[in-house]
């Protein structure tokens, strides 16, 4: 699957040049993608994401044709460093698009701040910190982080599904971490309690302790997951015969496991999410770029809809290539007035508008979501409504927020 998608971009960026004269020489794009582990779906599909954008400029930007270099990566730090280094003094990259994972992202921050030449461009990675805390002048981030994703999701959960007493498991790294950070705001505000977190590591295969530790007298338990460990997961606690409810993490309830083999995603029918897509959201922008996302691959190497991965891939590399369109894609003075204009890049994405704050973090939509199924029998998030213009304080006072604290195992808490 890897190598045909490694090859589907290489082709998609190798569109021959047209006119006469001498050719320009490539624009080369630098792209990080999970391609190994839990998030490999995930990665797989930004590459998409990717590549949908490519292809509607014409594999071009200003004039000059572009070149994806992928590097692997398995969501872990190390792996990103290791896949930068190789793209920025082996390929001799000046532009990176990516990370996809959360702790990925904030070793890239500090990376990028080594290579002042190279522009990066986050394609999804979601911690909190990655764009708060120290933030790098040459990294940028056109996707909203984990907390924001579940911007107005507590007080639906607690208000409106009337969950007032919740459990957690998540995965034990720092987008599970900002996720709940977000979702406890919010929930614990509105007066719901969280007695219980579990943090396993990426990559868990055996969930089975996990599930037995489960409190009984919780209404639901909120899910921070992703790819392989959610569908590990739901294959278990369906085995047990389990009947709790569900809130769920954004990737735990995307198209990445929605569209999973199996009937234990049928568990996440009902579940309430957040996040920066909905699945049928009924827009005409939204439409369009799912029409867009289908119609470049065959159904069997697609999903029924963009996921979350694909949609961010997709903004991110509009992001960038509208910033390089403003300089005539001129990095001879190493991206400096790139940088000035993608600072102030604002974009007409098909989840809603994104424009970036003085830390270059996106400002963007999060849509409150329930899992539904479709005559069909397919999985998608039904649309219930729109938190626009979210940003990175949640609405706080600059002040207020930096009191809550950073993302943790613990932090916030949530008591009555």
């Amino acid at each position: 699957m890897r190598k045909a998608l490694m090859a589907a971009v290489a082709a998609c960026a190798l569109i021959a040049a047209s006119g006469t004269g001498q050719a320009q020489e490539k624009l080369k794009i630098g792209m990080l993608a999970t391609l190994s582990g839990a998030l490999t779906s995930g990665g797989e599909d930004g590459v998409r994401g990717a590549q949908v954008a490519l292809k509607q400029r014409g594999g071009k930007i200003a004039g000059r044709e572009v070149e994806f270099i992928i590097a692997a990566t398995d969501a872990s730090p190390d792996s990103a460093l290791r896949a930068a280094r190789k793209l920025v003094e082996q390929d001799k990259v000046q532009l990176i698009l990516g990370p996809l994972s959360g702790s990925e992202g904030i070793a890239m921050r500090d990376y990028s701040k080594t290579v002042p030449n190279v522009t990066v461009v986050d394609a999804s990675s979601g911690a909190l910190e990655t764009t708060y805390v120290n933030p790098s002048p040459n990294y940028f981030r056109f996707n909203s982080n984990g907390a924001m994703w579940m911007a107005g999701l507590g007080e639906y959960v607690f208000k409106d599904k009337g969950y007032k007493k919740l459990a957690v498991i998540g995965e034990d790294y720092s987008f599970p971490y900002t996720q709940v950070f977000g979702f406890a705001l919010g929930y614990c505000k509105a007066g719901g309690q969280i007695v219980q977190r579990q943090w396993v590591p990426l990559g868990t295969k055996d969930f089975g302790s996990v599930i037995a530790n489960i409190p009984d007298d919780v209404d639901a338990v909120f899910l921070g997951l992703g790819g392989g460990d959610s569908v590990n997961f739901l294959n278990q606690y369906g085995q047990t015969g389990g009947k709790a409810k569900f809130v769920g993490g954004s990737i735990m309830v995307d198209q990445t496991v929605l569209s999973s083999r199996g009937a234990a995603k049928r568990l996440l029918v009902g579940t309430p999410s957040s996040g920066g897509v909905a699945d049928a959201w009924d827009d005409p922008k939204w439409k369009a770029w799912v029409k867009a996302y289908q119609d470049a691959f065959p159904a069997d190497k697609r999903f029924a809809s963009p996921s979350l991965f694909a949609t961010n891939y997709y903004n991110a590399f509009n992001g960038m290539a509208t910033g390089l369109e403003k300089v005539n894609a001129d990095l001879s003075d190493g991206g400096t007035k790139l940088r000035a204009e993608l600072a102030k890049v604002q974009l007409d994405a098909p989840n809603g508008p994104i424009k970036l704050d003085d830390n270059r973090q996106a400002i963007a939509t999060t849509f409150i979501t329930e899992v539904v199924e479709t005559a069909n029998g397919d999985l998608t998030n039904k649309f219930v409504k729109t938190v626009p213009n979210v940003s990175q304080t949640l609405g706080l006072t600059a002040e207020a927020f930096k009191a809550v604290g950073l993302p943790s195992r613990t932090n916030p808490e949530c008591k009555p």
